[in-house]
């Protein structure tokens, strides 16, 4: 007889091979602290590193999804939580690294929580410093907060040491209850990364389900996506889907003010950074730039569509 699964652990890699090893280490021990059944799926984002087969040949043996062509991270998610076969999925990213106890500590939490559809994890950085992982949802009013300088007292939800109910919480590390992804039709390819999970943590909450952050457990975030002195498909990629966010579920006056007050907060950091060691002017103020005009420049869309035609800029 086929034994239920409780868990699916749920990993999206692209181009990160010793990552994706760290990655899949971390679960493997995991699993092994669990007292329920649990499995391993791994969609690999047409990397040509050799990810494939570190994947292949871990002791952890997951079921590994080759893509032929790259994919955004919702499309990626998606396909994730719809092979799994256990009640809930766990979301992590190739650089997310699970710390002992943090999966007993996320289905602790979403079993207590029968209307709780997702439960984001504590993140911190290699170093250990806290990383924000849940926020408010965007609205005219948090933009305002932001430019008032008030952003981190006001719009992080990831603080304090209880569990709690947030807006939204980061898909780096994510529990999903399958049911609840299904109700919502899973989440939103259109959001090719970033806002993806804000997107979809805010249809849950449509739908009468909630997000709780977990800071019980803890799981370090390499955030491989942060590399570079000025990202610019980054940045319009960032920009042009949280204008996405904005149209989609305020108006269109309510996104053009989220636009003008987080381009003024941008300026402002971009003056700081002048006179601050560590900091780029130029980056912060192509933040401006992207923020002002979301619908210009190439992002990682188009990156991914060159990479997928042999331009292998990606």
């Amino acid at each position: 007889m086929r034994v239920a699964v409780e868990v699916s652990f749920c990993v999206v890699n692209t181009e990160q091979r010793e990552l994706l090893r760290r990655c899949l280490d971390a679960i493997e021990d995991e699993r092994g602290r669990l007292p329920f059944e649990t499995e391993v799926l791994v969609v690999d984002n047409a990397s040509h590193d050799g990810s494939v087969g570190v994947a292949r040949a871990h002791r952890s043996r997951p079921q590994v999804v080759a893509l032929e062509h790259r994919r955004g991270k919702a499309e990626n998610d998606s396909l994730l939580l719809q092979r799994a076969r256990g009640r809930y999925g766990l979301l992590l990213n190739e650089d997310s690294e699970l710390r002992p106890g943090a999966v007993a500590a996320l289905h602790a939490a979403m079993e207590a929580e029968p209307r709780a559809a997702a439960a984001g994890a504590r993140l911190v950085r290699p170093d250990g410093r806290p990383q924000p992982s849940a926020w408010r949802f965007p609205t005219p009013s948090a933009a305002l907060a932001g430019a008032l300088l008030l952003g981190r007292r006001v719009l992080v939800q990831s603080n304090g040491d209880a569990t709690r109910r947030v807006d939204w919480a980061q898909s780096a590390a994510l529990m999903v209850r399958i049911e609840a992804a299904r109700e919502i039709e899973w989440f939103d390819p259109r959001f090719f990364i970033y806002s993806d999970e804000v997107d979809f943590c805010r249809r849950l909450c449509d739908a009468g389900w909630w997000t709780l952050y977990v800071p019980e457990a803890t799981v370090v975030h390499h955030e491989q996506l942060s590399t570079g002195p000025v990202p610019e498909r980054r940045i319009v990629e960032l920009s042009r889907n949280r204008d996405r966010y904005m149209r989609k579920h305020h108006s269109a006056a309510a996104a053009a003010a989220v636009r003008w007050l987080t381009a003024w907060t941008y300026a402002l950091r971009a003056v700081a950074a002048i006179v601050m060691p560590g900091h780029s002017p130029r980056r912060y103020w192509r933040h401006v730039t992207a923020t002002l005009r979301p619908d210009h420049g190439e992002g990682l869309r188009e990156a991914a569509a060159d990479y997928n035609t042999g331009g292998r800029r990606l």
